[in-house]
C-alpha cells in the first residue's frame, strides 16, 4: 500500500462523516420547508371548500377567519402584478437556496429560518402559478389579512435578522472585555 492509499483511506471515514451531518441538516432544511407548504396548502384548501369568496368563517373579537384572495404583494400592493410576481418569487427562491448551499455562518437556527422563508415562497406561488392570486385567510382587522406562508416567511425573516442583531451584540461585548 502506497502513502497516497494510505491517505486517501483515512479521509473516507471523514468524508462519510461529514456528508453525514451535511444530509441531516439538508433533511431538516427541506423537512421544514415540506412542513410548511403543507400546512400551508392544506389551511389554504380548508379555507377555500368551506368559505366563498370575502365570506367570514370564525370571528372572535380581535381575529376572524375570511377568505380573500390577493393578486399583489404584501399589504395589498402591486395587485394584479401576477407575472412580476411570479418572476422576483422565482429570484427570491434562488437566493434563499443560494444562500443555503453557500452560507456565510452555518448555524442550525439560520437554517431553519431559511426553511421557513423556502416554504412560505413556494407555498405562496402556488397559489399564485395555480389560482392567480394568493388565499389569504388570517384577519386582526388592523393588519392586512395573511396565511400561513406569510406567517413563515415574517418568522424566517425575524429570526435572521435577531440572529445578526444578537451575534453583533454577543460580538461586540466579547470585544470589550
Amino acid at each position: 500500500m502506497t502513502e497516497d492509499s494510505a491517505t486517501l483511506e483515512d479521509e473516507k471515514p471523514r468524508d462519510r462523516s461529514r456528508l453525514w451531518a451535511r444530509l441531516r441538516n439538508d433533511l431538516l432544511f427541506f423537512l421544514i420547508a415540506a412542513l410548511v407548504v403543507a400546512l400551508d396548502q392544506l389551511t389554504k384548501y380548508a379555507i377555500r371548500s368551506n368559505l366563498l369568496p370575502g365570506e367570514t368563517g370564525v370571528d372572535w373579537h380581535f381575529v376572524r377567519i375570511i377568505r380573500v384572495t390577493n393578486t399583489g404583494a404584501a399589504f395589498g400592493i402591486l395587485q394584479g402584478q401576477g407575472v412580476f410576481l411570479t418572476i422576483t418569487t422565482l429570484f427570491g427562491l434562488a437566493a434563499i437556496i443560494l444562500y443555503y448551499l453557500y452560507p456565510p455562518m452555518e448555524h442550525g437556527l439560520l437554517r431553519l429560518a431559511l426553511g421557513l422563508q423556502l416554504g412560505g415562497a413556494i407555498g405562496n406561488l402556488t397559489d399564485r402559478v395555480r389560482l392567480g392570486g394568493v388565499t389569504d385567510f388570517i384577519d386582526f382587522r388592523y393588519w392586512p389579512a395573511f396565511n400561513v406562508a406569510d406567517s413563515a416567511i415574517v418568522v424566517g425573516v425575524a429570526t435572521i435578522v435577531g440572529f445578526f442583531v444578537l451575534s453583533e451584540t454577543l460580538w461586540q461585548r466579547e470585544k470589550r472585555t
